[in-house]
């Protein structure tokens, strides 16, 4: 059984692996995703300015997910809610950060919540 520690030193390894490869400039921000085991957050990231430029969660209180049963289709609405507010902000294309999860289920769902929303990843 591996410890709590291995995991999370693996994880960071991902992630700073992820992070060698994946920049977010003016043109095409980094969407950056953070996984809980309840729930899921996103944010659009330029690195040049080291700013947000849009964020959304399924723990947001703009979100009314009461309706939606299931973790995976939370994440595909918090994907094209904040595919709506990037689109109003003015971002088409952005690079995405998986954030060290591996490309599958509630990832993978809230992406394709993104390009349904309108974003081009």
């Amino acid at each position: 059984m591996a410890k709590q520690s291995d995991k999370l030193s693996a994880r960071s390894k991902r992630i700073r692996r992820i992070r060698k490869k994946v920049t977010g400039t003016p043109e095409r921000p980094r969407m950056r995703v953070f996984r809980s085991n309840r729930h899921i957050y996103v944010q659009i990231i330029d690195d040049t300015t080291q700013k947000t430029l849009v964020s959304m969660s399924s723990d947001d209180k703009s979100f009314d997910g009461s309706d939606i049963k299931g973790k995976k289709e939370k994440a595909a609405k918090v994907g094209e809610i904040v595919a709506q507010r990037a689109v109003e902000a003015g971002i088409k294309k952005v690079v995405f950060d998986r954030g060290g999860n591996l490309y599958h289920g509630r990832v993978k769902a809230l992406s394709e919540g993104a390009r349904k929303g309108g974003l081009v990843l």
